[in-house]
């Protein structure tokens, strides 16, 4: 197995995480949310991934020939799903913000409380 997955993993994580620890502006956050997520989906098909392994597809591969991890493939789309839900819950929630608020500055949503 490759170190490689692992290092994109940690940059995608670190690059995510500074984004949202830096950004002034709710839907870049959101999308920074999203790609410290993305790494998770290289997380997990890098931990199921075996060398010249075939597809988990057992009724026409013979039992011999090794076949990826079908659970980590079926935990990677579950992901996804997930993401796109909260991404969507999220971005209505920044629409619905600067809606009523006017802005989508985090500094200023906080100021208004009261």
């Amino acid at each position: 197995m490759s170190i490689y997955p692992w290092f994109v993993v940690a940059w995608l994580f670190v690059v995510g995480l500074w984004g949202v620890i830096s950004s002034r502006h709710l839907v870049h956050q959101i999308l920074c949310l999203a790609v410290i997520q993305s790494s998770t989906y290289v997380l997990l098909l890098a931990i199921g991934y075996k060398n010249a392994a075939a597809a988990p597809v057992f009724a026409t591969n013979p039992p011999t020939v090794p076949a990826v991890d079908p659970v980590v493939q079926t935990l990677t789309l579950t992901d996804i799903v997930i993401e796109a839900t909260v991404i969507g819950l999220l971005l209505s929630l920044a629409v619905q913000a600067w809606k009523r608020f006017g802005t989508v500055d985090p500094d200023r949503l906080r100021a208004l409380r009261g």
